[in-house]
């Protein structure tokens, strides 16, 4: 499986043939690529319906989207996306097949407002767990994308115990999510390996120094990664 962050919480993962993106919003101060220099992958993920997580989905229409009911018919309307999994979208708790991944929606403590002029619902905002097999079997690669979101119980009790990720990729930047402490007891908590921070740098409210998430994480190796550049986990 190869992860590579491209700013703030927008990831590209390839899972054997399959082309994973996740939140694509490249205008921010870590990438210096435009949508158009990405490689169209076979599938976008959206964690909700905030600006800076669905500002370039549009840019992948052709993709399949894996998202709430309520964010997809959002996204077919706004962005012209035709497929979605199962027709209808994803929730919480559920698992899909998407290529020669899994990929399971677990749940994530923010809001999901999009701000239109109606005020639409994005629905549940949601976390990610992908896999290359079944993700409760030991022998898949399985790393959890949290989105957006505050420290919660469920990263211990659901995520860490049942699902046992390898990875977590967690947001760090403090006031619209969990700051660098907190993330680090919410790595902890998911028993993974490794660990990457993200949703940082972007705006002046989350100004974060990663070595403070990397100090506060126990047991996880921390990868701080730069933007663009590919990690084989």
């Amino acid at each position: 499986m190869e992860l590579t962050w491209h700013g703030h919480s927008t990831w590209h993962v390839t899972v054997g043939g399959t082309d994973l993106l996740i939140d694509p919003f490249f205008d921010n101060p870590k990438t210096d690529l435009e949508p158009a220099d990405v490689d169209d992958p076979d599938y976008v993920l959206l964690t909700h319906g905030h600006a800076d997580h669905i500002a370039h989905a549009g840019e992948f229409s052709d993709a399949t989207l894996v998202a709430t009911p309520e964010l997809v018919s959002y996204c077919q309307e706004e962005f012209g996306f035709e497929d979605a999994v199962g027709g209808m979208g994803m929730n919480l708790g559920g698992t899909v097949d998407c290529g020669d991944a899994t990929v399971t929606m677990v749940r994530a403590d923010h809001t999901n407002g999009i701000m239109t002029e109606n005020d639409a619902s994005g629905g549940m905002p949601a976390g990610f767990v992908i896999a290359d097999g079944d993700p409760t079997d030991d022998d898949s690669t399985t790393v959890y994308n949290a989105g957006d979101t505050a420290l919660m119980s469920e990263m211990k009790d659901v995520i860490g115990d049942h699902l046992a990720p390898d990875a977590a990729i967690v947001p760090i930047g403090d006031h619209f999510t969990m700051g660098p402490t907190q993330a680090g007891v919410a790595v902890d908590w998911t028993g993974a390996d490794h660990a990457f921070p993200q949703h940082y740098d972007t705006f002046p409210p989350i100004e974060q120094d990663p070595a403070d998430f990397e100090a506060a994480v126990s047991d996880a190796e921390v990868h701080v990664l730069e933007a663009d550049e590919p990690f084989e986990l």
